[in-house]
């Protein structure tokens, strides 16, 4: 069996949570595209744990956990995250994790490029993480790029290595006027970061065919939403890969096999991390309130989330994108201090009023069309069983339910791995 778990929307909606959750029932995790520019929190009893390229199932002894050939690997920050669940006793092993050799290595200039273009893009910057994410991509697809592979012979990586230099101190140098990258820097650097990844590189082809072969069952976890993917998000304010769900197995290694099923994940409103259109956007007193009781800080950079009611257009175009087979609704709970509960169910565009997300100049140009659900005002973050929530919330459920055209199977009503409801039980 193999299911995916994506993002609805711009990101940030509770994916990671999601996976710790229903990895008791899977047997390998993967995380299929994107790099350390995730923000994945997860809570259980172990503690609180921010993951960033790791995927989500790492923190169960019992599951194998892959980094698929779709992903980008900042190798110091992978064996930084590493140290940091291991220092916390979390066992990470080459059983325990697996990497792909097709991954692509992102390297110091990377970042050093992603940091120099918006700094020279200023106010018109796309809101980049600042990690290098869209220079590493932008090299894999003029293939010249590290991959993960090329660490299992360094010395055909130091013949290859001088080559790429030199084209890449071609825009570091003789474009931005940055001190130029020296090949012996990215040497050591390779060497002190990939050495101690060598045990777990891995074909992840071979391995996830194996797998799949033996009866196991694979979840892929995807990272930001369906209006961050390179194609058919908000263009260009997007990732610079895809994130959507029918690219797991491409991104997994296993291009072939389809998925059995797809769980949408999206909160009880609406936020966004980073630059770009985003109609439903609150301002003021009535959005600090709503941040501050969502904590909405990027888990990644830090950065204040904008936040907004629950966007019906993006909902229901990023359900449709994803092919979401059921939904993962997270922070209910967060609403419970407002008695009427905005929902943005229509644009209005040049005077006409669409239920239907637009791209390009017309996004920008939208304005949101409101209507107001009555709240519940109470605590909800105790209630485990459908029963257990107020009829307002379950009105407000199955409003949102109707409207994005998509079943609600999973309620989370806290961060807390148990602070759920499963809506079909």
């Amino acid at each position: 069996m193999l299911k995916a778990i994506v993002g609805i929307n711009w990101g940030d909606e509770g994916k990671g949570r999601m996976v710790d959750l229903l990895s008791e029932d899977f047997d390998v995790i993967c995380r299929y595209q994107g790099g350390n520019n995730a923000g994945h929190t997860v809570i259980n009893e172990k503690g609180r744990f921010i993951l960033n390229l790791l995927p989500s199932g790492i923190l169960r002894d019992e599951t194998v956990n892959v980094m698929g050939n779709g992903m980008v690997v900042d190798i110091e920050h992978l064996r930084g995250e590493m140290k940091r669940l291991t220092d916390r006793g979390i066992v990470i092993t080459p059983d325990h994790l697996k990497i792909s050799d097709k991954a692509v290595v992102c390297m110091p200039y990377h970042k050093l490029l992603d940091c120099l273009e918006e700094d020279r893009l200023g106010d018109a910057k796309f809101g980049s993480t600042r990690r290098g994410i869209s220079p590493v991509y932008a090299d894999k697809y003029m293939k010249k790029a590290i991959r993960m592979g090329d660490l299992l012979d360094f010395a055909a990586l130091e013949k290859k290595l001088p080559g790429i230099v030199e084209w890449k101190n071609l825009t570091v140098a003789n474009g931005y006027g940055a001190e130029p990258v020296t090949v012996e820097a990215m040497l050591k650097w390779l060497h002190e970061w990939g050495d101690g990844l060598i045990p777990y590189i891995t074909d992840t082809t071979v391995y996830l065919h194996e797998a799949l072969a033996a009866g196991k069952k694979v979840l892929f976890e995807a990272q930001l939403g369906a209006l961050r993917d390179i194609d058919f998000g908000i263009y260009p304010y997007t990732s610079a890969s895809s994130t959507i769900a029918s690219y797991a197995p491409i991104g997994a290694g296993i291009p072939g096999v389809p998925l059995d099923g797809t769980i949408g994940v999206m909160k009880a409103y609406s936020t966004c991390v980073g630059e770009g259109p985003f109609t439903c956007e609150m301002h003021g007193a009535e959005a600090d309130e709503l941040r501050e009781a969502g904590g909405e800080y990027g888990a990644a950079t830090g950065r204040p989330r904008r936040v907004g009611g629950f966007d019906v257009p993006a909902s229901r175009y990023g359900v449709m994108i994803q092919g979401a087979d059921e939904i993962a609704f997270t922070k209910l709970d967060v609403l419970s201090y407002l008695k009427k509960i905005p929902v943005c169910v229509a644009y209005e565009i040049d005077g006409e009023r669409t239920v239907n997300f637009p791209t390009g100049e017309r996004l920008n140009r939208a304005r949101p069309v409101y209507e107001y659900l009555d709240g519940w005002n109470c605590d909800i973050s105790g209630c485990r069983k459908k029963e257990d929530l107020p009829r307002e919330a379950l009105d407000y459920i199955r409003f949102i339910e109707e409207k994005t055209a998509c079943n609600i199977r999973y309620v989370s009503v806290g961060a807390e791995r148990e602070a759920f409801i499963d809506m079909k039980e």
